[in-house]
């Protein structure tokens, strides 16, 4: 096995009956050998559109089976899958599309306005349902191409196979570059971490335009022979249904939406044997969510990653969860970790240094952007420019980003930090700590809490209870109340839109 594209051959050789895809909503299933067909189809007809090694093909729909068809067919012939954020304004998703440049967009009938609606023009356009918006039906393109064995003998590990955007949270988002080596070591590294196996099931509630939704259980169950199940997109009670009547086993998400799944009426009754573990990344976990899926059966497994690593990079056992809260654990398996100073110098046990990770789930670089990929990637690392410490056992910390600490009084503030003592408090659903002015100190902190379902919190003793929990400097001098944090697509809290918001008076 050379490459990704040879996954759906072998298990179609292998196991060619056993389900591969499933939409429950649309009733749409996909064997093994049903999708190593169709993606050969598809990649015989891009090429014949003149689809070559390296060029984009794009991608604007909701959460559906052709995700997978499309991603196989571009791993077969060299092509980049370029999943696209059908939540961005069309200007936002311009960019984008100018940036990548693909050869080839499809879009489903969800999309189709804002497929109309971006610019510049791809030279083939393609709709998923009806045509719309210029494009072309999907399906006779699928039948202009054979499904006998499509590929390019050239085609290796070191390609790159997915054009991922960052969420865009800290700035313009950049096209990360994917390699079938990385997809392929996450898998490995997945597996050794939590174990995988062909009798293995996964609900995909995410958006597959984001590393999390694609790469966390979906491809690596892929790898293995297991089985994605798909849902468009998330609804708490709909999510629990399907997963009792699918009988997934593997759940992956962020800790907003285990909350939300816990919240629903239906958590504490629906059937979840067949649930063996859940793997929660984006922010630290409180424990009494860890808790309430320990008392259904679930263990719960932290970690941590990004679209430029892994994604899988770092995991805490269940065994640990209480132990070490508000750990990210230790790296997985094919990944070297290294917490840096401003000098590049590794940092002693305890101290706080920027993460630098390296290994073979490390990212190609930035689309088409050689000073992004020279300033992260630097002698053989990636700096994430995440801020960690680590304990004298090993287990690490997330402390910041970089970019969000701010200075009290000449003392550096780091917000996660912050969050984390106030995310333990009773009553708090979810909190994210910024720096506002003060004619003293220059930056102070506030506080902005949603409070958990018919919690009544109150300011002032809110910020009392961390006295003794964190040092004065750190400690928030205001707190505002709101109902949600804004999140983007990947369940991360918007800091800028929250400093907008919030930052002012």
């Amino acid at each position: 096995m050379i490459h990704l594209g040879d996954w759906t051959a072998y298990w179609a050789r292998r196991t060619p009956d056993a389900e591969a895809l499933c939409e429950p909503i649309s009733g749409r299933s996909w064997s093994y050998r049903h999708l190593d067909r169709r993606a050969n189809r598809l990649a015989h007809a891009l090429t014949a559109l003149g689809v070559a090694r390296g060029d984009r093909v794009a991608l604007l729909a909701h959460n559906r089976g052709e995700h997978f068809e499309i991603l196989f067919a571009c791993a077969k012939i060299g092509a980049l899958f370029t999943p696209l954020n059908w939540r961005l304004a069309p200007a936002e998703l311009s960019l984008v599309i100018a940036d990548a440049g693909p050869k080839v967009l499809l879009y489903d009938a969800a999309c189709a306005p804002l497929a109309a609606a971006v610019a510049p023009p791809v030279p083939h356009r393609f709709a998923l349902d009806a045509p719309s918006a210029g494009g072309r039906p999907y399906e006779p393109l699928l039948a202009l191409g054979s499904d006998g064995p499509a590929g390019d003998a050239a085609v290796d590990l070191e390609d790159p196979l997915v054009l991922c955007y960052s969420s865009g949270t800290t700035g313009k988002p950049k096209g990360v570059l994917l390699a079938h080596r990385q997809l392929a070591f996450n898998s490995l590294s997945t597996d050794l971490a939590i174990g995988l196996s062909s009798s293995d099931s996964t609900l995909v509630v995410l958006p597959l335009f984001h590393t999390g939704g694609l790469n966390c259980l979906a491809t690596p169950l892929l790898h293995h022979g297991g089985r994605v199940v798909i849902l468009p997109d998330f609804d708490p009670e709909r999510t629990l249904a399907v997963a009792a009547t699918e009988r997934v086993t593997l759940h992956m998400g962020v800790p907003t939406l285990f909350q939300l799944l816990r919240d629903a009426p239906s958590f504490a009754r629906v059937d979840l044997s067949a649930s063996r573990m859940a793997l929660c990344g984006g922010a630290p976990c409180p424990l009494p969510l860890i808790e309430a899926y320990r008392e259904r059966g679930i263990l719960f497994r932290q970690g941590y990653g990004l679209t430029e690593v892994g994604p899988n990079c770092f995991s805490l056992t269940p065994e640990d969860a209480f132990r070490k809260a508000g750990s990210i654990g230790w790296p997985n398996f094919y990944l070297r970790a290294r917490l840096v100073d401003d000098q590049g110098q590794e940092v002693a046990a305890g101290s706080i240094g920027e993460l630098a990770l390296a290994g073979p789930l490390v990212t190609l670089g930035y689309f088409a952007n050689p000073k992004a990929t020279a300033e992260a990637l630097r002698d053989g690392w990636f700096h994430t420019g995440d801020l960690l410490r680590r304990d004298e056992e090993g287990f690490h910390y997330v402390v910041d980003r970089r970019k969000e600490m701010f200075i009290s009084g000449g003392e550096n503030v780091y917000p996660a930090e912050v969050e984390q003592a106030i995310a333990l408090l009773d009553g708090v659903a979810e909190v994210c700590v910024i720096g506002v002015p003060d004619p003293r100190w220059g930056e102070v902190g506030r506080a902005v809490v949603a409070p958990a379902s018919g919690a009544a919190l109150d300011g002032t003793a809110l910020l009392r209870a961390l006295d003794g929990q964190l040092a004065r400097y750190k400690i928030p001098k205001s707190v505002v109340f709101t109902d949600v944090l804004p999140r983007n697509p990947s369940g991360k809290v918007v800091r800028p839109e929250v400093k907008q918001r919030f930052g002012a008076g």
